[in-house]
């Protein structure tokens, strides 16, 4: 069930979500990380999620300064036409960031065990939003994890089985909601592969594009 709130409440989504018992063997409970940054969840529109936090919580989208996954969003963000500098501007477009593993990895795969366990709380997460209108898969382990979550909402995955190169052309749905497998903007192997840089800025740019009248 659906959180409700006040359109004129702001809240931080860590205060919702927690992990009792860290059951997950291949990532570092020491790094757990749910968005931190203050927001009003009635205005969030679209929900980006990426892989796993990062290995040092001052490169994470919402730490102070200039933390590494947040100039990479940045720049996927201006790759998609979009003139912004800060995290904030992000969350102005009605646009959430946050990872579909809350502890950073230990190795370069995340397993299945954990990648079930974890979307759990993503769960938990996205259920705080009640006016999302669009999802942004970023990477295999976000599609994986969410298609996990619709089999036990619905019985049946969103997306399809593939390479998300030959699916991503498709159109997808869960209720009204568009769904966009798409590849991670967290890394630098984001600021090397131009073809996925090209890719991520066309679904973040048909992304806004889908809000119309009701982006503010």
């Amino acid at each position: 069930m659906k959180e409700t709130f006040s359109k004129e409440i702001k809240m931080k989504i860590c205060d919702f979500i927690t992990c009792s018992d860290f059951p997950c063997l291949d990532t570092d409970k020491k790094s757990f990380l749910v968005p931190y940054a203050e927001m009003n969840p009635q205005d969030i529109r679209i929900i980006m999620i990426s892989e796993a936090p990062p290995a040092e919580k001052k490169d994470y989208f919402y730490a102070p300064d200039n933390p590494f996954y947040l100039q990479t969003t940045l720049q996927a963000f201006r790759d998609a036409g979009e003139n912004i500098s800060t995290v904030q501007e992000i969350l102005d477009l009605g646009i959430y960031l946050t990872t579909a593993i809350k502890c950073g990895k230990t190795q370069y795969a995340i397993s299945t065990n954990t990648i079930k366990n974890c979307s759990e709380l993503l769960e938990k997460e996205v259920g705080l939003f009640p006016n999302l209108k669009v999802f942004l898969l970023m990477g295999d382990v976000a599609i994986r994890s969410m298609n996990y979550i619709w089999k036990r909402q619905t019985g049946s995955k969103i997306i399809p089985s593939g390479s998300t190169y030959k699916i991503r052309k498709q159109k997808f749905h869960f209720e009204e909601k568009r769904v966009f497998p798409s590849y991670t903007q967290t890394g630098k192997n984001y600021l090397i592969e131009k073809s996925k840089r090209r890719m991520i800025a066309e679904d973040i740019k048909e992304a806004i594009l889908i809000l119309g009248s009701s982006r503010f």
